[in-house]
């Protein structure tokens, strides 16, 4: 409906009986060019604003590694809280839009909220940098991650995504932090304990590396005992007795050693 206002006035300014209606004229022109330069501004502002608020406001690992962004964010939170709720309170696009300062405030808060996602860049680079699994993460789910790496529990549903076919990991809640116990694999029905309890604490770039630790070191020891009881029970036994990967790995193994021996 604005374009098509606008579109109106533009014609209306191009015709023979401008004279009579011309300061009319202007007037709307001017102000349906304020009106969508508003709109589009405090869209721009709301989008950036809706999924960086959660980060800067609520996530303790983003503002503990960016003090100087969170504490503008704050100032910047305020802001479009208030314009928000002045554009609920007039109701009317023109009203709101007319209002002394708005457009300016407004734009403001536009720079300074890509001023923080630039920081927010910076920061998501470090991370994969740390822990490069994120680089096959998308910016909306590791956003996620790191808005909610001390609470495990709501990192879990991004498992798949960090680790290829695991579901999720058990967690043993009830302690101060909780420890991973086991993977539970998405591919089929398949569960492995871990060989020990692994807490996580700490960042989630940091716990997310000891989870790969942890899993190495349960497929070696599962694979060392795997490859022990191969001897000892029946082939068709021993095939239902460890995790899928340990059996083909130890499955493997001795074919190798058969192959050398026939050799």
């Amino acid at each position: 409906m604005l374009e098509e206002d606008q579109t109106k006035v533009t014609a209306m300014l191009g015709s023979r009986y401008l004279a009579t209606f011309e300061d009319q004229i202007n007037m709307w022109n001017k102000n349906l060019e304020l009106i969508n330069n508003v709109v589009s501004s405090l869209r721009e502002v709301q989008q950036s604003w809706g999924y960086l608020e959660n980060l800067f406001i609520h996530s303790e690992e983003v503002r503990k590694e960016l003090p100087k962004e969170s504490d503008e964010f704050v100032q910047i939170d305020t802001d479009v809280k208030f314009l928000l709720k002045q554009a609920k309170h007039l109701q009317f696009a023109i009203t709101f839009s007319i209002e002394d300062g708005y457009l300016q405030k407004i734009e403001s808060a536009n720079e300074k909220l890509a001023k923080c996602e630039k920081a927010l860049q910076r920061f998501m680079e470090d991370k994969k940098t740390c822990f490069p699994r994120f680089y096959f993460v998308s910016p909306a789910d590791l956003l996620d991650i790191l808005s909610n790496g001390n609470i495990p529990t709501k990192v879990m549903p991004h498992m798949p995504k960090i680790f290829q076919a695991i579901e999720t990991l058990k967690l043993e809640t009830g302690q101060v932090s909780p420890a991973a116990v086991g993977m539970q694999s998405c591919v089929g029905i398949e569960y492995v304990e871990f060989s020990t309890a692994l807490k996580l604490i700490g960042k989630v770039e940091v716990y997310l590396q000891d989870v790969i630790d942890i899993m190495n070191k349960t497929l070696r020891d599962i694979a060392g005992a795997s490859l022990k009881k191969f001897a000892q029970y029946k082939r068709t036994e021993w095939l239902k007795l460890d995790c899928s990967q340990c059996t083909l790995l130890v499955s493997l193994s001795n074919w190798v050693i058969d192959v050398e021996r026939g050799f």
